[in-house]
């Protein structure tokens, strides 16, 4: 067996690269700080010469999700990448590819907010990612990568998904993950599928044609309220499916703790030094990471929290995966929050003192 390849990168740009291993058919997106070296990477290593990956920086990031919707309802394995305020922008794109069953990507590396904000890591767009930020009754498939490593596992895993159920997913990162550089091995390269495999493996998609011989036509409209109450119908059966069978997760010493932390993506890192800290003052605590923010771990936190003294929920914002922690706990164990807003990163020794004012000393 050949040894795998190991290289040094930051995880924007391992988002890029592989991509292009994953047999991607095409990129679209807008510069914006912190996840501006995706199609930076692009532009150095022109996959459209090697592989044939079309890449296309867009004049707008509202131009960059409707390219991604009609490439991806071709049957292409299409995406877009950007940051908070840009997918703030795309979220009517989402909505509508959410609604026609298109199985984009879309990758936001985090900053703080609102609005502008700033361009410090942040984990401010969780409601907005996971309640979904555009109109309607739906979900989008919701992956948060902790390491170099998962940013580049994620590209392929969320493609996988977004075809599986005909549902946008997004990789739901951090100006932290995008920026800092860590040792990545790469997927192998492989091979874009010709356009009798697209046929073959998506029929619905627009260069397909249906039963009666009529062209596919992917579009979220429906006049006809019952049609369309059909369609919602069927909707929320496939996130049930969903929430039934994709559901990650990670724990980290939680058989024996009294108290466990939950954090996703760079909040998940910066507690597992925090719970080394405790340990070495012999406090027993755990981490339970969530790697889907939706479908949420709901079931798997309850059960994990059965008997605990306490849950603290650590984040890069004001508070917003905690209400879902106190949702699935339902009031068994005392929950706490503490997070750091305006781009600042909380210190392992803060989320320490936290869990001690917050719980211990309840």
């Amino acid at each position: 067996m050949a040894e795998q390849e190991v290289t040094l990168m930051k995880g924007n740009e391992a988002i890029a690269r592989a991509a292009i291993r994953c047999g991607v058919d095409g990129y679209f997106g807008y510069p914006i700080t912190p996840q501006s070296e995706i199609i930076e990477t692009f532009a150095l290593d022109k996959p459209w010469e090697t592989t044939g990956m079309v890449v296309v920086q867009a004049e707008s990031e509202v131009a960059s999700i409707n390219m991604v919707y009609g490439a991806a309802g071709a049957g292409k394995r299409a995406f877009t990448s950007s940051s908070s305020p840009g997918v703030a922008l795309m979220q009517e794109g989402i909505a509508y590819m959410a609604g026609a069953e298109i199985p984009g990507v879309i990758v936001n590396v985090q900053r703080g907010g609102p609005g502008l904000g700033t361009i410090q890591p942040s984990q401010s767009d969780y409601f907005q990612a996971t309640r979904g930020g555009g109109n309607g009754d739906y979900n989008v498939i919701v992956l948060a990568p902790a390491s170099v490593q998962e940013m580049a596992d994620f590209v392929e895993l969320s493609f996988d998904l977004a075809f599986k159920y005909r549902n946008p997913a997004m990789i739901l990162s951090d100006g932290v993950i995008g920026q800092m550089m860590e040792k990545v091995v790469l997927p192998p390269y492989k091979p874009r599928r010709t356009e009798e495999e697209i046929r073959k493996e998506c029929p619905w998609a627009t260069i397909g044609r249906s039963k009666d011989r009529k062209p596919n036509i992917m579009t979220s409209l429906e006049l006809k309220p019952e049609v369309m109450e059909e369609h919602n119908i069927h909707l929320q059966e496939k996130y049930a499916a969903i929430r039934e069978n994709e559901v990650r997760y990670e724990t980290m010493l939680c058989d024996d703790a009294d108290y466990v932390i939950v954090a996703f993506g760079s909040a998940a890192r910066l507690a597992q030094k925090a719970i080394g800290m405790a340990r070495e003052e012999g406090l027993r605590v755990g981490l339970f990471r969530p790697i889907t923010l939706w479908p949420f771990p709901e079931k798997e936190i309850a059960a994990m929290a059965n008997g605990k003294k306490g849950v603290l929920v650590v984040e890069i914002n004001a508070g917003q995966m905690v209400q879902d922690v106190r949702l699935a706990v339902n009031g068994e164990v005392p929950v706490g929050h503490y997070g750091r807003l305006g781009g600042i990163v909380p210190e392992p020794h803060e989320i320490l003192e936290a869990l001690k004012t917050k719980l211990t000393e309840r």
